[in-house]
């Protein structure tokens, strides 16, 4: 397994990491025993970056990887964890909170459900934007300090927050949407990264599944699958979306690739200080997305890939208007 710098200062992890969202919550049903194999896949593979939030199935998701973990050692995953967004008993989304006192309140109920003495990077994953970003980062800076906390990241901050918050405490890594179909982030967000040293862990590379080449019209996403509202599967947006796939997979098969696999090497070609954020939810996902690591990209691959999928010709915002209201990583 090849590894990447996360940021100037922090460690190296695998060139890949294992985003477990899906493993409980907002994509539809999950088998917790195959999950728990994916883990388990995973590291053995090597990728050591796991990533999820306390709000993955309200503290779900944070359990399930204490029990993949339960036959490994400790410092075989770096664990990375996202906090602050707030949910009722339906799952409702209701706010985010950012405050000192709640930094330390939910790194304490992280700390519980995944069975450790501390977290390797933590994050709010969203800016609050009734705290200023500088209040909730020293909050984690002095559990660092503690001992509780190893790294400091922030989730789909923008340029200006970037600074602000790393003039704090040196912030590792941005976790932020990086694909083919999202490249925001090319104009001021990676630069700035790049400027302060702070490393991207990118989701939603394979843009929620569109990019996976294994998406259809016929595919339908239940009530329990947010992208049943999502604005990129919407009737209209889909049909478009699944036409430029469609071109993808003819530069992928002409290298004898999948259409995963080439999205996701075209984000790994994007720079040694990108690390792609995998939502494998079984393991033959898994293996699809490992196969990426083996590639040679050459400048002109990379030209057909963006070719075949220009800059801005997705159809459609990545999360609904309420959710996009919420990123501070969008915001002028």
């Amino acid at each position: 397994m090849p590894s990447r710098p996360l940021g100037a200062t922090g460690p190296r992890v695998s060139a890949l990491g294992l985003g477990c969202m899906g493993m409980s919550d907002l994509y539809g049903p999950a088998d917790e025993a195959e999950s728990i194999a994916t883990l388990h896949a995973a590291l053995d593979a090597g990728i050591n970056l796991i990533d999820t939030g306390d709000f993955y199935g309200m503290g779900h998701n944070e359990m399930l990887i204490r029990e993949a973990l339960k036959t490994r050692r400790r410092e075989e995953a770096f664990i990375s964890v996202k906090f602050g967004a707030q949910r009722d008993p339906q799952g409702g989304w209701i706010g985010i909170d950012g405050r000192p006192a709640a930094v330390k309140n939910s790194l304490a109920y992280s700390l519980r459900r995944l069975g450790t003495d501390h977290i390797d990077i933590y994050r709010i994953a969203r800016v609050d934007p009734a705290v200023p970003v500088e209040e909730t980062v020293g909050a984690i800076a002095d559990m660092v300090k503690a001992g509780y906390v190893r790294h400091i990241g922030l989730s789909e901050a923008g340029a200006d927050t970037l600074r602000r918050a790393h003039a704090v405490h040196p912030i590792t890594d941005l976790q932020i949407e990086y694909s083919l179909f999202s490249r925001g982030i090319e104009a001021d967000i990676l630069p700035a990264c790049r400027e302060l040293g702070i490393g991207i862990t990118a989701y939603g590379v394979l843009s929620r599944g569109l990019l996976s080449g294994h998406w259809s019209m016929q595919r339908n996403g239940t009530t329990s699958d947010f992208r049943s509202i999502s604005p990129r599967f919407q009737n209209g947006n889909l049909e478009r979306n699944l036409a430029l796939v469609e071109a993808l997979r003819s530069v992928a098969e002409s290298k004898g690739i999948t259409v995963a696999q080439a999205a996701i090497g075209w984000v790994l070609a994007q720079g040694e200080d990108i690390v792609p954020l995998i939502g494998a939810r079984k393991r033959e996902r898994l293996q699809e997305a490992l196969g990426s690591l083996s590639l040679v990209l050459t400048a002109a691959d990379l030209a057909h890939i963006e070719q075949a999928v220009p800059v801005d010709a997705v159809a459609g915002d990545r999360y609904d208007k309420h959710a996009m209201a919420s990123l501070d990583s969008e915001r002028g």
